[in-house]
């Protein structure tokens, strides 16, 4: 038990942090519920319809939920929408060189890639936009051309790094320069906080690398070690994941205020 002379300050810090994660777990309300609906089709006894076109279906079924309820604004599927054309190409090019593979069979399915697979990149994207509305996300001294130069450069080395030289650690270096100096702002129990924008990408790609290996567990793609049984995800993807967030942060950030701008335009 903690004593009372140090549970009185501890109190408010705890409520706090519990309020943050109770937060993060309502922004990855379509996440989790993608993701387990992966694992649970797994479980499904053999079916006429193959399980990844099912999956398809259920991912258009929750964007459409998420949109009718008002958790997501009809902006919020556009950048959604984008993340998932976007995570597709990416999926391609993987597939054909062989980084993982989509094993079962499907309709649905396009060089080897199942069009499910596009929502995989979606949830991403889905929990930046929550983030952005339940935490009422402010930028700082964000520079948006700079960021979405550098983002761009990210996404086009995961592809070109197998031709080329791997820029990836340049590109960090890039990344982390071009966003020095800008901070996130987010609310938690009336509470203004903030946050390096390089450390939240850091923090996002943890979790997504954590992500990545219950989606591989439950069988929602497999990379070439896991074909004969399951294997945790190699340590490596988190620093890739740290990456390839900025993408997404660019594309949920377009066209929206930063805090800086806020405080210029105000009376």
């Amino acid at each position: 038990m903690i004593p009372a002379s140090i549970a009185g300050p501890l109190a408010a810090p705890v409520r706090q942090l519990l309020a943050f994660a109770w937060t993060q777990t309502r922004a990855c309300a379509f996440a989790v519920a993608l993701l387990s609906g992966v694992a649970v089709s797994a479980l499904l006894p053999e079916l006429p319809v193959a399980r990844y076109d099912l999956l398809v279906v259920y991912g258009v079924l929750l964007t459409l939920l998420f949109w009718a309820r008002g958790w997501e604004s009809g902006r919020d599927v556009a950048v959604i929408a984008a993340c998932h054309v976007i995570g597709l190409a990416f999926e391609l090019v993987k597939v054909a060189l062989g980084s993982w593979s989509y094993p079962e069979p499907a309709v649905l399915k396009f060089a080897g890639v199942p069009l499910y697979g596009g929502f995989l990149y979606a949830a991403v994207g889905s929990y930046v936009c929550r983030a952005w509305h339940l935490f009422d996300l402010g930028l700082v001294r964000y520079r948006p051309r700079a960021t979405a130069v550098v983002a761009a450069a990210i996404y086009v080395n995961f592809f070109s790094h197998h031709w080329l030289p791997d820029a990836r650690w340049v590109l960090a270096g890039l990344l982390v320069a071009v966003t020095l100096g800008t901070s996130v702002h987010f609310t938690v129990r009336g509470v203004r906080r903030r946050m390096p924008l390089a450390l939240s990408f850091v923090l996002i790609g943890f979790f997504l690398w954590v992500a990545e290996n219950l989606a591989t567990l439950a069988g929602a793609w497999r990379y070439p070690y896991q074909q004969h049984g399951w294997e945790p995800v190699g340590v490596e993807k988190f620093g890739a994941w740290a990456l390839l967030i900025s993408v997404t942060f660019v594309l949920a950030a377009t066209g929206r205020r930063t805090d800086s701008e806020a405080e210029r335009t105000a009376p």
